[in-house]
């Protein structure tokens, strides 16, 4: 019959789906992906399901079977992992589970005496028909014969009979090869893999002009850092183990209306001015800060980042300085106010005298195609990763024709929104194609607040929302780095590095910087503003760098694939107020068939003025432990009859765990646990 929106086994509310399909579930090579859907029958019988893997031609490429949440629940759940890079899609498959469903009536049947020779033949005829089946090993086949032959064996003893017929070796087979009917098929729902820098990797800004900048003490003037000077910095940045090196703006900044120190609205002529005010007379988007050097050299400095094993990332920032060429040459890609002057940019109360945001409605196609040209110009300079500037006051859809404009030609072009804005705009811009997007992490600094953001990223918008947990930037120093001290600083790296597979830091982080500009969440001296060269190693030499501890924290995401997905995380109860605890766990499927299990459990103290103690108290199943991973016992019904070894990774002591467990952070010494669950095997 047409027309009709049930199949012959109902399948609803599959996940993770995008707006119906209409945009595709995000994701990396390698990364699970949580396939659930709502599936049930009339009847009693008893149903299977199965999400398959399609690639892009519509091809089976995996497969895995959904198990029921929970005794009688009619929601299925299970994992899917795309291998690749590419376009792929998934759909939910169920069918009538004829073997289960004849196991259970049998055994309820049999142990009442009833229907006992009808139940057995049943069986029999079941799998005599299923071992024809082509798909079927020939060794299966061969078992269901067998087992059929002794179902209606009569010289056996009826319990014998139907032992044969549910043998481990039978019910391995139908584990391979359910014997099925009435297979329902949903929808394929697209995918969307990206590279791993899509969704994965740390990343570290700092500002090329200040790396080498030097002052004349005679007369208080500066020369700026260079491309070449900067490339020296990089070397360090890497050995703490990032992968993005970000740059802000590296064009001509304007002159009109330029920013002196501290955001003031007069600048001196020595004052560099804001990265952000993009454009002069010495050129726009198009070009490079004289002060910076050439093509030639941004070519050399991108050589290094590479050579060291760093990716650039380069600022895209649609806005211009009063004197930036187009101001002049299309004045319609502006707005304009009722005398004919060009509006600057407002965010109230906050006034950008130096920056005239764009306008696309006066000639959209226009001002698409100049972007379009930009963007390309610096991809084939080297950059596949841009870190957008205020994306949110854009159009939508001009940024998802901009990235699947540029996907389709470079899909290994990244684009990270900077968007603090609205949960809708922020949201609408992950669907329309950004790979990933600065979030609210900053700002959450509670208990309830990191619970629950923490559960939000991993488990409600993961299918189309990447966070990038920067614990800070030029822009923002939360009041909590600002009178948290030392430990404040650890403990919100720590969040980060553990609780997102994307995070990063401004320059300075690692040098303990906190103090702001009085009556703003903002740096005094701020460096969008001046130049602000620093001594990373004397600071290191001395013990007041944060840099050995970043090294272990990014050190500690390579070597545990848990820490590399999103949708993984578990948020794990504690005792105490101001403490958190959340796990992450992955199983690696090796080429040769085996596996290998990672799990990490982090345990935050959120004071950094005390020392907290309490108990964790872990959901022992988000752990995945097997009876070889234990210690000694059992876990029966979540109670720990024995225990489990965990492995502190920061300070290398080892501890026997279970479900609940003690636990002392003292923020003055080490404000956090990260625990690796030792597996015997």
């Amino acid at each position: 019959m047409e027309g009709l929106r049930f199949g012959r086994i109902p399948i609803t509310a599959v996940s993770p789906v995008v707006e119906g399909g209409l945009f595709p579930v995000k994701a990396v090579p390698g990364a699970d992906l949580e396939i659930a859907a709502t599936v049930f029958r009339e009847g009693h019988d008893i149903l299977g399901v199965n999400a398959v893997l399609l690639d892009g031609q519509g091809m089976e490429n995996q497969r895995t079977r959904l198990r029921p949440l929970g005794k009688g629940s009619d929601r299925w759940a299970g994992l899917l992992t795309p291998p690749s890079m590419g376009r792929w899609s998934f759909a939910i498959e169920a069918w009538a589970d004829l073997f289960a469903t004849w196991q259970h009536n049998a055994e309820v049947k049999i142990a009442a005496d009833v229907d006992v020779e009808v139940m057995l033949a049943e069986g029999a005829a079941l799998l005599a028909k299923a071992a024809d089946d082509d798909g079927r090993l020939a060794a299966d086949a061969k078992t269901f014969r067998a087992a059929a032959g002794q179902l209606v064996d009569a010289t056996l003893a009826v319990p014998d009979r139907l032992g044969a017929g549910t043998h481990a070796a039978v019910l391995a087979a139908v584990e391979r090869l359910p014997i099925s009917d009435l297979v329902t098929r949903s929808a394929a729902y697209p995918i969307h893999v990206e590279r791993d820098a899509a969704g994965r990797g740390s990343w570290y800004e700092f500002f090329p002009r200040s790396e080498g900048a030097v002052r004349d003490p005679m007369t208080g003037d500066w020369t700026s850092g260079t491309f070449r000077s900067a490339a020296a910095r990089l070397a360090a940045v890497a050995r703490m183990g990032f992968d993005v090196i970000y740059l802000p703006p590296v064009h001509p900044i304007g002159k009109v209306n330029r920013k002196g120190p501290n955001n003031s609205l007069v600048a001196g002529p020595s004052d560099p001015g804001s990265p952000w005010a993009i454009g002069s007379d010495e050129g726009g988007h198009d070009a490079i800060h004289p002060d910076l050097g050439g093509f030639e050299d941004f070519a050399a400095f991108v050589g290094q980042a590479q050579a060291v094993g760093l990716e650039v990332a380069l600022d895209l920032a649609l806005q211009c300085a009063p004197d930036h060429p187009w101001a002049t040459a299309q004045p319609d890609w502006f707005v304009t106010r009722v005398d004919g002057s060009i509006a600057y940019a407002e965010n109230p109360p906050k006034k950008y005298q130096d920056i005239y945001p764009l306008n696309f409605d006066n000639d959209p196609d226009g001002l698409s195609r100049e972007i379009l040209r930009i963007v390309q110009l610096w991809i084939a300079q080297g950059v596949k990763i841009f870190r957008v500037d205020n994306p949110h006051t854009k159009p939508v859809w001009f940024w998802e024709w901009l990235i699947g404009t540029v996907n389709t030609a470079h899909p290994e072009v990244v684009f990270l929104a900077e968007a603090f804005t609205r949960p809708a705009m922020m949201r609408a811009l992950g669907r329309a194609g950004f790979q990933q997007s600065y979030s609210y992490f900053t700002w959450r600094n509670s208990k309830e607040e990191v619970e629950e953001y923490l559960q939000e990223i991993s488990h409600e918008t993961p299918a189309f929302f990447r966070p990038n947990f920067f614990v800070n930037t030029p822009d923002i120093l939360t009041e909590y780095l600002q009178y948290g001290g030392p430990a404040a600083f650890k403990i919100r790296a720590v969040l980060a590095s553990m609780g997102s597979p994307l995070w990063g830091m401004y320059a300075g982080f690692e040098l303990f910087e906190h103090i702001a500009r009085p009556g703003a969440e903002e740096y005094i001296d701020n460096e969008k503003f001046e130049y602000k060269p620093r001594d990373f190693a004397a600071a290191e030499a001395a013990g007041r760098s944060l840099a050995p501890y970043i090294t272990r924290l990014n050190q500690i995401r390579r070597d545990h694939p848990a820490l590399m997905d999103l949708a993984n995380l578990t948020v794990q109860g504690t005792s105490d107020a101001a403490t958190v605890a959340f796990s992450k766990h992955k199983t690696i499927h090796r080429p040769d068939g085996s596996t290998v299990k990672d799990t990490i459990i982090v345990v935050v103290n959120l004071d950094p003025h005390s020392a907290r103690e309490g108990a964790v108290y872990l959901d022992l199943a988000a752990l995945q432990l097997d009876p070889l991973d234990l210690d000694s016992g059992t876990f029966d019904s979540g109670v720990a009859q024995g225990t489990f070894t965990v492995d502190e990774l920061i300070t290398g002591e080892s501890w026997h765990w279970g479900s609940e467990n003690y636990f002392r952070l003292d923020a003055y010494r080490e404000p956090a646990h990260i625990l690796h669950v030792r597996r015997q095997r």
